[in-house]
């Protein structure tokens, strides 16, 4: 299948090509244009419907007609001189908030396909300071937060509000909703920019320094991005198809994954078709690129289905956002693997030699370079090799003890909105911009009297942890009840999860009232709902996506011994990164702990793509030992002609996901992802493996027997044996090698 694939586009390569321009052209404006119409910004959205914030939120909807708002931003006005509001101040301000609220905001004309975002903002007053020195606005806005068209129609709020209150002599901060939003994106992105152009020039240094050539180096990043349209149109196309919403992050992280794959592919097959191009200078490139793919396929379509299942396996997550992000990366991966099999053999079909153009001296195999170095250095000590390795990773897999998971917001940038939460904070409770509700609905049927919640009220407000607790409102038709609590510490933190999990659901329980039950939401609820739902999804998808890796490496091995082998590698080089992380952050950099999405984020990436330069390794190997050659020198070979490609594109995937740490929301991902995809790619791949093969010899592909196949004959495809190796001589070694097994 994988070779009639292959061979059809690269007999029909102009074709092939045209069809992906194309392709990747249209939807990658479609999937610019829709994206931000299905994403959702609201964690509460994607949590099961049996979690008692869950249960509020629909209660909120269901009773009182109102949701969540994502946008909703708090304004902080006082005056210049910083002096105590005066009655006139305090009319100024009202007067200048109804005036905001009737004025209507022209967006930016929107693209095509784009949502046109003009709206009139919804401004009310809120809470005057206790010292008179602010007094706070709530004002919504309607519309995706990400969404870069609502961000500037909130921009243009915002400098119209300065306006208007900088002439009654009067300052403002925002803080909150999408002013926090804004503030982060625009405080990201000088950084995001050098991160983004650093990464791409660690791609095109590398294949310039490997591939001494500008084709080598600019093609595959030029393949990948018409690639990337293709996919995030087709994830977008599924979302809206089936009525899903994608978490905001999910974009981000398909691109660093279709970057690092794409990248890693396109070198698996430029690494190979160079290979070949030298043992046969007198085939055509068309051939040559047709037989490349059609040897790595197998082992690219195996690593790439790797990544599917275990992305699959977040399809049984309770969790949404887990639960939506598998199918995005899995459609992303398969778009992928079809344009690997397809447009990249193609392209290496078209330019051929002009690939590597102007460089000679990949003509000549160097007998002598670091990878030939290091393939016989491991295979003639393997026990040293393995033992060094193991301890690496042991030393490292030893920080994972006592690690703890985290769900504060790590590392948020000094931005003008924390600065107006900071002032706000100084003065009321500290979830003010941030409140907590407590919904009350009748379980008989009875309506719900206002006196009955007084003593509910009471006890909360008593509680330790609890700053205010507002006045109870019944809903239309007095079956449910809400009322409003402000923690006196940031929602956003674990003791307000701790508080609101706690103290604060346990009071709310033993004093609602007989024939009712009282549910908690807000900020800190939502994540401590969260951190249950993680926990048991961690329980089930790490067995689960494990169990379906090892199926799909024995199918790709046809061996029991060899895909355990694997397992326990990448086991290892999983638990070394997160111990790594735990080391760097929660002890290192002394923060509460690791972020709640990391092992799992972790495990995914590290095991489903480290696994990829495994795969690609141990079928070397078992290609090698075919050959009439001793079973360590074919893992000399194996790792002789593999090093180069597994290295460079660990680097570029590694590379890929560090660029994710210049935000301060992933920065923990970026670094392990990074320092994951290294262990896996320098350490597991180019040093455990090939140590343990050589220690196990053919016995690796046990019950089946690897060796030459009787009676086959090296064409001249495959030569026997490299130039510093008599066939005689080898022959001889391997007959004896197997006659004292």
């Amino acid at each position: 299948m994988i070779r009639k694939l292959t061979s059809f586009s690269t007999r029909h390569r102009w074709m092939t090509i045209a069809v992906w321009t194309i392709l990747g052209a249209a939807l990658s404006f479609v999937g610019k244009a829709l994206m931000y119409d299905v994403t959702d910004s609201q964690a509460g959205d994607f949590l099961p419907k049996k979690y008692d914030s869950a249960v509020a939120l629909r209660i909120a909807e269901d009773e009182f007609g109102t949701k969540p708002d994502p946008n909703a931003l708090t304004v902080l006005v006082g005056r210049d001189d910083g002096e105590k509001l005066t009655p006139g101040d305090q009319r100024r301000i009202t007067a200048t908030a109804d005036g905001l609220g009737r004025e209507r905001i022209a967006a930016p004309k929107p693209e095509p396909l784009m949502k046109d975002h003009s709206q009139t903002p919804r401004v009310s007053p809120g809470a005057v300071a206790p010292d008179k020195s602010f007094r706070l606005l709530t004002v919504s806005l309607s519309g995706n937060p990400g969404d870069p068209g609502l961000q500037d129609v909130y921009k243009e709020f915002r400098d119209g509000a300065k306006d208007e209150f900088a002439a009654a002599g009067l300052r403002v901060g925002f803080t909150g909703g999408i002013a926090s939003t804004v503030d982060d994106t625009e405080a990201e992105e000088p950084a995001g920019k050098v991160v983004g152009t650093l990464t791409m020039g660690l791609i095109v240094l590398l294949n310039v320094l490997v591939f001494r050539s500008l084709a080598a180096a600019f093609v595959p990043l030029i393949a990948v991005a018409l690639i990337g349209g293709v996919a995030s149109g087709a994830v977008v196309g599924a979302a809206k198809l089936f009525g899903i919403d994608l978490d905001p992050s999910t974009p981000s992280l398909i691109g660093v994954v279709l970057l690092g794959i794409g990248v890693d592919y396109f070198l698996f097959l430029m690494f190979r078709f160079r290979e070949q191009l030298r043992n046969h200078p007198e085939r055509n490139a068309r051939t040559v690129a047709a037989e490349t793919t059609g040897r790595v396929g197998g082992a690219i379509t195996s690593a790439a289905l790797t990544i599917v299942a275990a992305f699959a396996t977040l399809g049984l997550a309770s969790f949404g956002q887990f639960r939506v992000l598998g199918p995005a990366i899995a459609i992303s991966v398969l778009v992928m693997l079809l344009a690997a099999l397809t447009l990249m053999p193609a392209l290496l079909a078209l330019l051929g030699r002009g690939m590597f153009w102007p460089a000679r001296a990949w003509k000549k195999e160097r007998a002598d370079g670091i990878s030939a170095r290091l393939g016989r250095a491991v295979s003639a000590r393997p026990v040293r090799y393995a033992l060094g390795s193991l301890v690496l990773l042991g030393a490292l897999g030893a920080g994972a003890l006592g690690m703890r998971m985290s769900y504060d917001q790590q590392g948020r940038h000094e931005t003008a909105a924390v600065e107006a939460a900071e002032q706000i904070a100084r003065s009321l409770p500290a979830g003010v911009s941030d409140p907590h509700s407590v919904y009350v609905r009748s379980t008989d049927g009875g309506d719900i009297e206002e006196s009955s919640l007084t003593g509910m009220t009471r006890a909360l407000a008593g509680t330790e942890g609890v700053g205010e607790v507002g006045k109870p409102v019944l809903g239309k038709d007095r079956t449910a009840a809400r009322f409003d609590l402000f923690l006196s510490v940031k929602s956003d933190t674990q003791k307000a999860r701790d508080l609101v999990s706690g103290p604060v659901r346990d009071t709310a329980a033993r004093t609602t009232p007989a024939g009712t039950k009282a549910y908690v939401t807000g900020t800190a609820a939502v994540f401590a709902d969260i951190s249950t739902a993680v926990e048991k999804d961690l329980r089930l998808v790490f067995p689960v996506a494990a169990l379906l890796i090892a199926v799909i490496l024995f199918l790709l091995l046809r061996s029991l011994l060899a895909p355990v082998v694997l397992m326990i590698a990448v086991g290892l080089g999983f638990v070394a990164t997160l111990g790594a992380s735990t080391l760097l952050f929660q002890h290192g950099l002394d923060r509460p702990g690791v972020s709640f999405t990391l092992p799992l984020v972790l495990f995914l990436f590290v095991v489903a793509l480290g696994t990829d330069y495994n795969i690609l390794i141990t079928d070397r190997i078992r290609e090698e030992m075919e050959k009439p050659v001793p079973a360590r020198h074919a893992v000399a070979e194996a790792v002789r002609h593999t090093a180069p490609a597994v290295a460079t594109a660990g680097i570029v995937l590694a590379g890929s996901f560090a660029s994710l740490a210049a935000s301060p929301a992933t920065q923990e991902i970026g670094f392990a992802t990074g320092l994951g995809i290294i262990l896996s790619s320098l350490v597991l791949s180019l040093v455990l493996v090939p140590a343990l093969a050589a220690l196990l010899g053919r016995g690796l592909w046990w019950p089946r027997r690897s060796g030459p196949a009787r009676g086959r004959h090296h064409t001249p495809d495959e030569p026997s044996a490299p130039e510093q190796y008599q066939p005689y001589a080898a022959a001889t070694a391997y007959s004896a090698h197997r006659s004292a097994r």
